[in-house]
């Protein structure tokens, strides 16, 4: 068992923080920017709640961080009472945010001048992977900190993996991005094609399923996509942020990523047509909208 602090409990953090606790056995102290949110999640899974991120940090083994983007990331860690103010020395700090390798690096740094460890863990699977624990975990820090983590990482995951030296984490959870968008666009016009077609989608999609075009997203997707639901997932607002990260990373390491930025596009188009939190299967909508 060890002490363990978790910052921000959004619809990822809230579950993974509960199966450090309650699968992992480990300490809790949590911090979240609503209290009440951090004061609701005490109440059913025990532990403590923190004021600030520093607070939660103090003392800590290990210390957890799933927020938004890279400017939530550095406010709860070198901003103001932020969680590297307290942070021990020998002390790990694993980040679940899907942020930029460039914040992966630079709080890797602060870790070191600290004589404290970093690793950044973005993750795959979404809130029911998270809700379940079987969440897919891609890291990015030195292998002996990584063996030291990885047994407090497995409480909330499927898989681990250490992918490099920190930043690797977080370029890895750009390659699952840049697979989904490709995969979730060629679904969303097959299924569109087969409708047109006058095609019974469902009986299709059992046939084709079960050979080379099967995936993780027609399995899980393709009946809500037939009916038009799109509340199930994660969000286009989230799948934005997440290329826009690949993207800004493409430029600058001269990749190109044509198909990427097109879907991006799309994305950009659903959110015009009100689908901000739809699920990402919507791009359907967009291909059917009169």
């Amino acid at each position: 068992m060890a002490k363990v602090a978790f910052i921000g409990l959004g619809v990822m953090g809230y579950p993974m923080a509960r199966h450090l606790a309650v699968k992992g056995g480990h300490d809790l102290t949590v911090y979240n920017r609503t209290s009440a949110k951090a004061e609701t999640w005490v109440s059913e899974n025990g532990g403590t709640s923190a004021a600030t991120p520093a607070e939660a940090a103090r003392d800590a083994d290990v210390v957890f961080c799933c927020v938004g983007n890279d400017d939530d990331l550095r406010s709860v860690t070198t901003g103001k009472d932020g969680a590297f103010e307290t942070l021990r020395a020998g002390a790990i700090f694993i980040d679940n945010t899907t942020a930029s390798a460039e914040v992966a690096r630079e709080l890797d740094a602060a870790a070191r001048a600290r004589d404290a460890h970093f690793i950044d863990a973005p993750v795959s699977g979404g809130q029911a992977g998270a809700e379940n624990g079987v969440l897919t975990v891609m890291c990015g820090g030195d292998p002996d900190v990584f063996e030291r983590a990885r047994p407090v990482i497995d409480a909330y995951a499927r898989m681990v993996g250490l992918m490099g030296p920190a930043g690797s984490g977080q370029l890895t959870k750009m390659v699952n991005q840049i697979c989904i968008a490709g995969l979730v666009q060629g679904l969303a016009e097959a299924v569109h094609f087969g409708k047109s077609a006058g095609l019974d989608m469902e009986a299709v999609v059992e046939v084709i399923s079960k050979g080379a075009a099967g995936s993780w997203q027609m399995e899980n997707r393709h009946k809500t996509m037939i009916s038009g639901t799109y509340d199930f997932g994660f969000a286009v607002d989230w799948m934005r942020k997440d290329l826009e990260i690949v993207l800004t990373e493409a430029r600058r390491n001269g990749a190109k990523l044509p198909v990427t930025a097109l879907v991006d596009q799309f994305y950009g188009e659903v959110q015009a047509m009100g689908g901000k939190r739809w699920d990402t299967s919507s791009l359907l909508a967009r291909l059917e909208e009169k």
